[in-house]
């Protein structure tokens, strides 16, 4: 198949790319600007890279979506440290609901049979207590983020609805693996430097994915009849506290695990008072995925294990640690 894949250049759209090119497609890249271009030629040889410009409402697809049968839509706005916008859910309307929207009618009308997006396990919530998110719960987004995330799945399947192209909505939460950034990485650098973490108390559980994990499950749905029309919640299958994490981690990187027990109240206080309790939620709170439908309806199964994932994203971190 003609596959059309936005965001190529990025985390996961490289990884993608490579692993739908072994599987047999032919595989076009959408990337914002000739620097994403010259970058992603340079890394996905075998990819026709296709400028598009700042994805938005009136974005000219015809180019990219000529003769293709398939997109993944992986390009998106996704979280921003230090905020400047004055509305930040206009702004991520901007790319994620509307350039979503203008994505799914042209390529309909380009004839594309199934488009697949990447939205987030945040439209479900920000965290679980008593029982795991599924395809079933009732969505809870948030967040500007989240709230765009939603709004574009509802997008699509109106598009589906009007036209009869086909839709796949994948849910993933916190992707990790080689080339993966912000709190991960971060992580990463504070085991490697051995500094001590006062997480040693945290009793949650969360869901994460790897990237080649995700990459198998976004094939899957690109090529099994059975995926048309739904939503599925995907994750490694394992869910790990953020001590358990922390001691995982460390042991593919070969470091001590430094976990200091530090009561949580006080923990939270020192967030409190830093400006960052989202930051000190992700660490304590739980966010737990029930990835069985997508194991069942697709017969897919995560090809690696957690273990497999951290070792391979450690040996990653090693590697090129000088530039990270």
């Amino acid at each position: 198949m003609n596959i059309l894949v936005t965001g190529a250049n990025g985390f996961l759209g490289r990884g993608l790319c490579q692993s739908l090119i072994a599987s047999g497609h032919n595989v076009r890249g959408a990337v914002r600007h000739n620097k994403s271009a010259m970058f992603a030629i340079g890394r996905l040889s075998d990819v026709d890279v296709e400028v598009i410009g700042d994805i938005k409402n009136d974005t000219d697809w015809t180019q990219a979506l000529d003769n293709v049968d398939v997109v993944v839509h992986l390009a998106a706005r996704v979280h921003i440290m230090r905020e400047k916008a004055t509305n930040p859910l206009d702004e991520f309307r901007k790319v994620n609901t509307f350039g979503t929207e203008r994505l799914g009618k042209m390529a309909a009308s380009s004839g594309v049979k199934r488009l697949i997006y990447i939205s987030s396990v945040k439209v479900n919530g920000e965290m679980t207590e008593n029982t795991a998110f599924s395809e079933d719960s009732i969505p809870n987004p948030r967040d500007p983020y989240a709230i765009s995330k939603f709004e574009a799945e509802q997008k699509l399947q109106s598009v589906s609805s009007d036209t009869g192209m086909e839709f796949v909505i994948i849910r993933p939460p916190l992707v990790y693996g080689p080339g993966v950034g912000g709190n991960f990485l971060r992580l990463m650098k504070y085991i490697k430097n051995g500094i001590p973490l006062p997480l040693g108390s945290i009793k949650n559980s969360r869901s994460l994915i790897y990237i080649g994990n995700l990459v198998d499950a976004i094939v899957k749905c690109v090529e099994h009849p059975s995926a048309a029309n739904k939503t599925f919640m995907v994750s490694d299958g394992e869910d790990l506290s953020t001590p358990d994490l922390i001691r995982r981690l460390s042991k593919a990187l070969d470091k001590p695990a430094r976990l200091i027990l530090f009561p949580q109240s006080f923990l939270s206080l020192v967030f409190k008072l830093a400006g960052k309790p989202d930051d000190m939620d992700r660490l304590t709170d739980s966010l737990v995925i029930n990835s069985a439908k997508i194991r069942s309806e697709l017969n897919w199964s995560p090809p690696y294990s957690v273990e497999q994932g951290l070792k391979k994203t450690a040996e990653w971190y090693n590697a090129d640690e000088k530039s990270v």
